[in-house]
């Protein structure tokens, strides 16, 4: 069983920066994609952005050239920088870690609001 667990979130105004931290357990880390979604109130869950076990980045339209994905195997850890937050933005963010199965965390709130 893989444990993941979201950080980072909160209050942020129009324009400005966040970066989610998501930690997950597991010897094997450095195997498993992991991804960033989100879902805003009365929406679907979307896709933000993925990394792959070898570094390759994946981004949703909406956010390329604002969010930035990254992780470090040495601490179990991917990162969710995102700058220039628009209100379209405010979700609840959620981590997954993919390898024989998807786990989830719980998600960590963002709201962009002035």
């Amino acid at each position: 069983q893989v444990q993941v667990v979201e950080s980072g979130g909160g209050l942020v105004q129009p324009g400005g920066s966040l970066r989610l931290s998501c930690a997950a357990s597991g010897s094997i880390f450095s195997r498993y994609v992991m991804g960033w979604y989100r879902q805003a109130p009365g929406k679907q869950r979307e896709l933000v952005a993925t990394i792959s076990s070898g570094g390759t980045t994946n981004y949703a339209d909406s956010v390329k050239g604002r969010f930035t994905i990254s992780r470090d195997n040495a601490k179990n850890a991917v990162y969710l920088q995102m700058n220039s937050l628009k209100p379209e933005d405010t979700a609840v963010y959620y981590c997954l870690a993919s390898w024989s199965m998807n786990y989830w965390g719980k998600g960590t709130l963002v709201t962009v609001s002035s």
